[in-house]
Protein backbone atom coordinates (compact mmCIF):
# COMPACT_ATOMS: atom_id res chain seq x y z
CA UNK A 1 0.00 0.00 0.00
CA UNK A 2 3.01 2.40 0.67
CA UNK A 3 5.91 3.34 -1.46
CA UNK A 4 9.75 2.64 0.00
CA UNK A 5 10.12 6.59 -0.27
CA UNK A 6 7.56 9.29 -0.84
CA UNK A 7 8.87 12.60 -1.52
CA UNK A 8 6.05 14.94 -1.10
CA UNK A 9 6.27 18.40 -2.92
CA UNK A 10 3.89 21.77 -3.41
CA UNK A 11 2.72 20.46 -7.03
CA UNK A 12 1.75 17.05 -5.51
CA UNK A 13 -0.55 18.52 -2.42
CA UNK A 14 -2.12 20.92 -4.72
CA UNK A 15 -3.12 17.99 -7.59
CA UNK A 16 -4.14 15.62 -4.72
CA UNK A 17 -6.38 19.16 -3.06
CA UNK A 18 -8.00 19.84 -6.50
CA UNK A 19 -8.72 15.91 -6.72
CA UNK A 20 -10.89 15.41 -4.27
CA UNK A 21 -12.18 19.09 -4.96
CA UNK A 22 -10.63 20.75 -1.36
CA UNK A 23 -10.38 24.50 -2.26
CA UNK A 24 -8.40 25.29 0.68
CA UNK A 25 -5.80 27.60 0.22
CA UNK A 26 -3.54 26.23 2.88
CA UNK A 27 -2.80 23.50 0.81
CA UNK A 28 -1.67 25.99 -2.56
CA UNK A 29 -0.99 29.66 -1.08
CA UNK A 30 2.04 30.12 0.68
CA UNK A 31 1.05 33.74 1.38
CA UNK A 32 -1.90 32.37 2.49
CA UNK A 33 -0.41 29.74 4.79
CA UNK A 34 2.34 31.38 6.43
CA UNK A 35 -0.94 33.59 8.26
CA UNK A 36 -2.95 30.28 9.62
CA UNK A 37 -1.79 27.85 12.82
CA UNK A 38 -0.22 25.01 10.06
CA UNK A 39 2.78 28.54 9.09
CA UNK A 40 3.07 27.06 5.76
CA UNK A 41 1.18 25.06 2.76
CA UNK A 42 0.29 21.43 4.59
CA UNK A 43 -1.13 18.26 2.61
CA UNK A 44 -4.84 17.37 3.22
CA UNK A 45 -6.14 14.70 5.78
CA UNK A 46 -5.53 11.89 3.35
CA UNK A 47 -2.64 12.64 1.13
CA UNK A 48 -0.72 10.02 2.91
CA UNK A 49 -3.04 7.31 0.75
CA UNK A 50 -1.27 8.50 -2.74
CA UNK A 51 2.20 7.08 -1.09
CA UNK A 52 0.69 4.33 -3.54
CA UNK A 53 1.51 6.10 -6.40
CA UNK A 54 4.97 5.77 -6.01
CA UNK A 55 4.84 2.17 -5.34
CA UNK A 56 5.66 0.27 -8.82
CA UNK A 57 3.88 -2.86 -7.11
CA UNK A 58 1.14 -1.51 -5.66
CA UNK A 59 -1.77 -4.42 -7.01
CA UNK A 60 -4.09 -1.85 -8.43
CA UNK A 61 -2.23 0.48 -10.34
CA UNK A 62 -1.75 -0.60 -14.00
CA UNK A 63 1.23 -2.27 -15.14
CA UNK A 64 2.49 -1.16 -18.75
CA UNK A 65 1.64 -3.81 -21.06
CA UNK A 66 -0.16 -6.23 -18.90
CA UNK A 67 -3.93 -7.08 -18.20
CA UNK A 68 -5.35 -4.50 -15.31
CA UNK A 69 -7.23 -5.94 -12.71
CA UNK A 70 -9.10 -2.44 -12.68
CA UNK A 71 -11.36 -0.77 -10.31
CA UNK A 72 -14.49 -3.44 -11.70
CA UNK A 73 -16.04 -6.81 -10.92
CA UNK A 74 -13.87 -8.39 -13.45
CA UNK A 75 -12.77 -5.83 -16.18
CA UNK A 76 -10.29 -7.38 -18.57
CA UNK A 77 -10.50 -10.87 -17.40
CA UNK A 78 -7.96 -11.10 -14.98
CA UNK A 79 -8.56 -12.63 -11.88
CA UNK A 80 -7.24 -12.22 -8.63
CA UNK A 81 -6.39 -14.53 -5.63
CA UNK A 82 -8.34 -14.18 -2.40
CA UNK A 83 -5.88 -12.85 -0.22
CA UNK A 84 -5.04 -11.38 3.24
CA UNK A 85 -6.74 -8.35 4.95
CA UNK A 86 -8.68 -5.74 2.99
CA UNK A 87 -10.93 -5.37 -0.18
CA UNK A 88 -9.62 -4.13 -3.49
CA UNK A 89 -8.63 -7.62 -4.52
CA UNK A 90 -11.88 -8.99 -5.46
CA UNK A 91 -13.00 -12.37 -3.68
CA UNK A 92 -15.65 -12.22 -1.13
CA UNK A 93 -13.80 -9.08 0.57
CA UNK A 94 -13.66 -5.39 1.09
CA UNK A 95 -11.96 -2.34 2.60
CA UNK A 96 -14.47 -1.64 5.59
CA UNK A 97 -12.62 1.73 7.89
CA UNK A 98 -9.53 3.77 7.08
CA UNK A 99 -8.33 5.95 10.45
CA UNK A 100 -5.31 8.09 10.49
CA UNK A 101 -3.60 9.64 13.38
CA UNK A 102 -1.34 12.73 12.89
CA UNK A 103 1.27 13.18 15.10
CA UNK A 104 2.14 16.57 12.92
CA UNK A 105 1.07 17.99 9.50
CA UNK A 106 2.48 17.01 6.39
CA UNK A 107 4.97 19.45 4.62
CA UNK A 108 6.08 20.30 1.16
CA UNK A 109 10.05 19.24 1.43
CA UNK A 110 9.04 16.29 3.77
CA UNK A 111 10.11 12.59 2.18
CA UNK A 112 8.90 9.93 3.98
CA UNK A 113 9.45 6.35 4.34
CA UNK A 114 6.62 3.77 5.00
CA UNK A 115 6.38 0.78 6.97
CA UNK A 116 3.20 -1.68 7.40
CA UNK A 117 2.47 -4.61 9.39
CA UNK A 118 -0.38 -6.35 10.19
CA UNK A 119 -3.10 -5.05 13.08
CA UNK A 120 -5.69 -6.66 14.99
CA UNK A 121 -7.94 -9.80 13.57
CA UNK A 122 -11.55 -10.19 14.94
CA UNK A 123 -14.56 -12.04 13.86
CA UNK A 124 -18.48 -11.34 13.86
CA UNK A 125 -21.17 -13.83 12.76
CA UNK A 126 -22.67 -12.75 9.68
CA UNK A 127 -26.44 -12.94 9.13
CA UNK A 128 -26.51 -13.89 5.46
CA UNK A 129 -22.77 -14.29 4.49
CA UNK A 130 -21.72 -16.59 7.50
CA UNK A 131 -18.68 -15.11 9.74
CA UNK A 132 -17.01 -11.98 9.01
CA UNK A 133 -13.13 -11.74 9.61
CA UNK A 134 -11.79 -8.65 10.24
CA UNK A 135 -8.37 -7.54 9.99
CA UNK A 136 -6.39 -4.79 10.59
CA UNK A 137 -3.34 -3.64 8.46
CA UNK A 138 -0.99 -0.66 10.52
CA UNK A 139 1.19 1.75 8.44
CA UNK A 140 3.99 4.07 10.17
CA UNK A 141 5.12 7.13 8.01
CA UNK A 142 8.24 8.50 9.11
CA UNK A 143 10.13 11.63 8.04
CA UNK A 144 13.50 12.11 6.50
CA UNK A 145 14.86 12.39 10.54
CA UNK A 146 12.62 9.08 11.45
CA UNK A 147 10.10 10.69 13.51
CA UNK A 148 6.87 9.17 12.96
CA UNK A 149 4.56 11.70 11.05
CA UNK A 150 1.11 9.45 11.08
CA UNK A 151 -0.19 5.69 12.26
CA UNK A 152 -2.87 4.55 9.37
CA UNK A 153 -4.69 1.88 10.27
CA UNK A 154 -6.99 0.09 7.19
CA UNK A 155 -9.29 -2.35 8.57
CA UNK A 156 -10.64 -5.22 5.47
CA UNK A 157 -13.42 -7.66 5.72
CA UNK A 158 -13.68 -11.16 4.48
CA UNK A 159 -17.05 -13.01 4.21
CA UNK A 160 -17.08 -16.78 4.79
CA UNK A 161 -19.37 -17.14 1.60
CA UNK A 162 -20.83 -14.83 -0.96
CA UNK A 163 -23.49 -13.42 0.74
CA UNK A 164 -27.02 -15.06 0.43
CA UNK A 165 -29.22 -12.85 -2.66
CA UNK A 166 -32.96 -12.73 -1.27
CA UNK A 167 -35.01 -10.91 -3.24
CA UNK A 168 -38.28 -9.39 -1.67
CA UNK A 169 -41.51 -9.53 -3.63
Amino acid sequence: MAAKKFPVEAGHILMFARSVGDDNQVYYDEDYAKGTEAGGIIAPPTFAQSSAQFDPNYFLRPKIGQPWFGSGKNPTGVVREAGGGGGGGGGGGLHAEQHFEYHRHLKPGDVLTAESKPGKTWEKEGKRSGKLVFSESVTEYRDQNGELVITARSVGVRTERPVDQKTEA
